[in-house]
């Protein structure tokens, strides 16, 4: 490593189990600072696990291509499926597609690299929340409220930030503060509702006045 260059084994980098989304995710972009564009990786450590979790780029309009790097998968793209082995290339043109990919075998291990045509990149919003996971085994949700603050001061809309930091201050004691990013998180995506109802995270304050109902 240099100041002009740098290189990472994918394996150093311990994957944050993202239960929401399941999927074993590899912050790549993150890991090695890059800013032009996104680069991301997941692994399968059983088969049946996501190595792509369902989505659509319907709002941020990203171009994805993803890379089977090891082991075996099956994508879904918008209903149709596709055996994926290793060295499967996969581009998905129309963001409006809804994709998703399962391991046929333990340690599958698939790459994404992702951005919207035509534009300077920024680095996605989920990729905060994503990451604060990492606080979660060891239930530091002190360390993921300051986290996820810093995410909530540059993205101060995004739901799905406000949304996670209400679930971290919801199991660290925060009812107020938990109840009020729950309510503004409502406010910009009313589907939040629906997650909310079940997400045990949001027990504590469930019985709250306020508290979200469909």
């Amino acid at each position: 490593m240099s100041e002009h260059w740098q290189s990472v084994r994918l394996d150093e980098i311990e994957p944050i189990p993202i239960t929401g989304a399941n999927v074993n995710w590899r912050p790549l972009r993150r890991t090695l600072g890059i800013e032009a564009f996104g680069i991301n990786a997941y692994v399968a450590t059983a088969a049946g696990d996501h190595v792509v979790e369902e989505h659509s780029e319907s709002q941020l309009r990203h171009e994805e291509v993803y890379i089977v790097l090891a082991g075996h998968a099956t994508f879904t793209l918008a209903g149709e499926t596709l055996d994926a082995p290793t060295g499967t290339v996969v581009f998905i043109r129309d963001p409006d597609v809804r994709r998703s990919a399962v391991a046929i075998e333990a340690g599958t291990s698939v790459l994404a690299i992702g951005g919207k045509a035509g534009e300077p990149y920024s680095a996605s919003p989920w990729e905060w929340y994503f990451y604060a996971e990492r606080y979660r085994p060891g239930k530091d949700w002190d360390g993921g409220i300051a986290f996820l603050e810093e995410g909530a001061a540059r993205y101060p809309d995004h739901a799905g930030m406000l949304y996670s930091l209400a679930c971290f201050e919801a199991q660290a004691g925060r009812h107020d503060d938990a109840l009020a990013h729950l309510q503004r998180a409502v406010e910009l995506e009313p589907r939040t509702t629906e997650w909310a109802a079940k997400d045990d995270d949001l027990a504590s304050i469930r019985a709250l006045p306020g508290f979200p109902t469909a």
